[in-house]
């Protein structure tokens, strides 16, 4: 009897994007306008007109009688009844997926209300459920922020992992933006977020992820770190992985995650040493016994730069709001490794001004020194300039908002 090897028959993770509600439809827009690939993507709104704009192969407008088509008045509750009242449509959307991205805005009424009832669906049918959702501008107003943290709550009941998304800490990140462009840079971390994951599902790599490793680490974890960082020049690789592991635009942090996916990307000339570097330097913030998942992938347009995605769940008190940064950890993993290689420069550490001393500091390591904290308004002192987009210094949102 002959013996062949059907590869045709081992199809590819289906993975589906939905948009919730005007936020969720702009993310999604957002996303087919960047060009993200190997997922589909679909839009769910009770705002008809909204849905006209919507790039999305699929629409489903939710609450056609409850809500007559003209949006849910930034009631969550409408938003709520809506997506109850179209349960059966939002169902038939998501059946045959292995995996659905769920993006909001919480705080309004459609997003807030929805969401969770479209992860409950998803839920209902076992599919693994990812959270990218987004908590409103401080000057939007409390009761839209009471909104949202009621939106959380009921969208983390039905969702395998969150990742939360303050636009508040965009305005630590940019500076001299205008009103509008502060809501796309929102939308367009919502699309960072979701395409940080997808891509490690859809793009083939030397040391390859599948569906089968996100699976493993974000099944019913709770609580996600996402975190993306891209370096070139020298230390390159210790550079990428610290800004992904010191994201400022998250709620969490990545110390004591108990599962971790560290992807590293770079060009044809990225070294074994430095690959190393970079994972033992993400590796030293999660728990001793965490479940790590390594990839690693060659991407010629990188060019000299190195890209690392670094994705953690499992926290001890997943509840808890990391504004507190992995500073003082930070440093020592630095110090650390410094005293492991003297004969190489360390890499220059940039760190955020507190008022308020951390609970817990650690001792350094003997010889070592504090390094200077330089605050975000002296970072912020450099405007964005059109001209700079190949300079990896500033985050990919910003090098690609004159576009």
């Amino acid at each position: 009897m002959p013996f062949g090897l059907d590869f045709e028959s081992s199809q590819p993770a289906q993975l589906k994007v939905v948009g919730v509600g005007g936020a969720g439809n702009n993310a999604v827009n957002r996303m087919i306008q960047y060009g993200l690939k190997g997922v589909e993507f679909i839009s769910v709104n009770t705002d008809k007109q909204a849905l006209y704009h919507s790039r999305a192969g699929q629409k489903v407008q939710i609450g056609e009688k409850a809500t007559k088509g003209l949006g849910a008045g930034a009631d969550p509750e409408m938003g709520r009844k809506a997506a109850e009242e179209s349960r059966e449509a939002i169902t038939e959307a998501i059946k045959d997926s292995d995996l659905v991205f769920i993006t909001a805005g919480m705080g309004g009424g459609t997003g807030t209300g929805a969401a969770p009832i479209v992860a409950a669906c998803a839920k209902e049918l076992g599919i693994l459920t990812i959270g990218v959702v987004t908590k409103p501008f401080g000057f939007e107003g409390k009761v839209r922020m009471n909104n949202a943290i009621n939106g959380i709550t009921n969208l983390k009941e039905n969702v395998d992992t969150l990742i939360i998304i303050p636009n508040d800490r965009l305005l630590d990140t940019v500076n001299n933006v205008t009103f509008t462009e502060a809501f796309c840079i929102a939308d367009d971390v919502l699309r960072q977020g979701i395409q940080g994951i997808s891509d490690l599902i859809s793009q083939p790599g030397i040391v390859n992820l599948d569906f089968a490793d996100i699976r493993t680490i974000m099944r019913e974890r709770g609580m996600a770190h996402m975190g993306i960082g891209m370096a070139s020049g020298e230390n390159r690789g210790i550079e990428a992985a610290k800004q992904a592991v010191e994201s400022s635009l998250l709620e969490t942090s990545i110390n004591g995650a108990r599962g971790l996916i560290i992807n590293i990307t770079g060009g044809p000339q990225m070294g074994l040493k430095e690959v190393n570097e970079a994972s033992e330097f993400i590796r030293n913030f999660a728990d001793p016994g965490a479940n790590i998942i390594f990839g690693a992938g060659i991407d010629d347009e990188l060019g000299d730069a190195i890209r690392i995605t670094v994705i953690a769940t499992g926290f001890e008190g997943a509840d808890q709001v990391a504004d507190k940064k992995p500073e003082n950890s930070v440093r020592q993993t630095i110090g650390s490794m410094k005293s492991q290689r003297s004969e190489q420069k360390e890499p220059e550490v940039w760190y955020e001004r507190r008022t308020k001393k951390p609970e817990y500091s650690a001792p350094l390591p003997d010889g070592e020194e504090v390094t200077p904290h330089v605050t975000r308004k002296d970072l912020n002192k450099t405007e964005y300039n059109p001209k700079e987009k190949n300079n990896l210094d500033l985050p990919s949102f910003l090098r690609n908002r004159g576009e």
